[in-house]
């Protein structure tokens, strides 16, 4: 929340007048309107302009904050194709640093698609403070009927209500929340001609929340002093990441990643069926077991952190801001829960091999083991040091094929 705004935000030009709540706070929200190559960007940005036009008069009388918008210079996207909203998250958190803005909304014109690959006119992002807006799911109509324009009122006061709509998710509101309003799920209304009101738990949520916003900002010199700022940054917002962890169902996403998960799994099916892996694994204490998978899952977290330049802003600045501090711990932690995850699949695997194709004497009769039994508790150690190499080598071999999807499941909703 910024009561003083930065030069280089104040010196650009108001999207909405500003709107006064009760409360001395105020929203500073950047509008960063992404067009295709070819379309009519000021069109866009007229559009953007009216919705928040539109939207500013609720907004601050449901949130009793001051409100106002900034258009920022338009970003050309390189074609038609769809994105996910994560693709967007690298143009926003970098406005959002140089700009100093609270909320960045992304208004584009290309298709925008869901977790669930379904096209979707919205999505936001509560914990990195990020919304995009696709006008293509807006302009759409049925089969028959041409394209509705821009300018229709229909596409406009949908286009507010939407923006509104995302705003309240990026401030901690859920569909769960609303009774009716501007919170429920978001569906095209022709006939809509103003913004409905955000009632009144929403009310409560938006005015907590809005006082709540992290403010703090910090020039870290050196590697230390940066890992420190983080870390005292979600020391400070435990319940938002942990929110956002639970969301983001981690442990699942090696399954969204084919290449990563088959890169762990095809070297673990031959190791598991040589004498010298067995030979280790019997020998290794559960301690030495256990400290082995933990290093491994958070050097493989690290390596993919690093390797596939997921951190934000992508652009290094001297000043980093608390929000996108949460926002890179919470991507690390969701790449430690998915090795996590990898580590159990790969786990499984194995000692289902163990148990099933083994034949039971088999082990027991090689000459590396000393003693002629073979517990339970022997495979599962044994299992778990083949699949901590698994681990290593999906991380080092397979990497991620698809970076943009452990942004986007991390951070984003998974419908408007």
């Amino acid at each position: 929340m910024n009561s003083s705004g930065s030069d280089h935000r104040e010196d650009r030009a108001l999207v909405a007048a500003e709107r006064e709540g009760a409360a001395d706070l105020r929203v500073d929200v950047g509008v960063l309107v992404a067009h295709a190559p070819g379309t009519d960007a000021d069109s866009l940005e007229s559009f953007a302009s009216q919705a928040a036009t539109d939207a500013v008069d609720e907004l601050a009388a449901a949130s009793d904050v001051s409100w106002r918008f900034y258009l920022e210079t338009p970003a050309r996207l390189s074609d038609h194709d769809q994105r996910r909203p994560s693709e967007f998250l690298d143009r926003a958190t970098h406005r959002m640093v140089e700009g100093a803005y609270d909320v960045v909304v992304v208004v584009t014109d290309v298709p925008l698609v869901s977790s669930r690959e379904r096209f979707v006119p919205g999505l936001a992002s509560p914990l990195s403070r990020v919304a995009v807006v696709s006008t293509r799911d807006l302009r759409s109509a049925p089969r028959g009927e041409p394209r509705r324009p821009l300018d229709a009122a229909s596409v406009r006061w949908n286009g507010a209500t939407l923006l509104v709509h995302l705003l309240g998710h990026v401030f901690g509101a859920r569909h769960g929340d609303a009774d009716g309003g501007a919170m429920e799920p978001f569906e095209f209304d022709p006939q809509r001609r103003a913004v409905p009101p955000v009632d009144a738990d929403v009310e409560s949520s938006l005015r907590r929340v809005a006082g709540e916003i992290p403010a703090a900002e910090a020039r870290p010199r050196g590697v230390l002093s940066r890992l420190a700022f983080h870390a005292r940054s979600a020391a400070r917002n435990p319940r938002e990441v942990a929110r956002t962890l639970v969301d983001s169902r981690a442990p699942l996403l090696p399954l969204s990643l084919p290449k990563l998960s088959t890169a762990a799994v095809t070297p673990t099916l031959v190791i598991v069926f040589s004498a010298e892996s067995w030979d280790v694994g019997f020998h290794m204490s559960d301690a030495t077991a256990v400290l082995f998978a933990a290093a491994s899952v958070l050097a493989a977290a690290v390596y993919l952190l690093f390797a596939q330049n997921l951190s934000f802003p992508r652009k290094r600045h001297d000043l980093v801001t608390e929000h996108t501090a949460l926002v890179n711990v919470t991507v690390f932690l969701v790449l430690v829960l998915a090795m996590l995850g990898l580590f159990a699949l790969v786990w499984g695997i194995i000692l289902l091999v163990e148990l099933v194709v083994f034949p039971p004497n088999l082990m027991s009769n090689w000459p590396s083991i000393e003693e002629p039994a073979v517990g339970v508790v022997d495979l599962v150690r044994t299992g778990a040091f083949i699949s901590t190499i698994g681990v290593l080598s999906g991380a080092l071999a397979g990497g991620l094929e698809n970076r943009t999807v452990v942004s986007h499941l991390a951070l984003f909703l998974d419908r408007p």
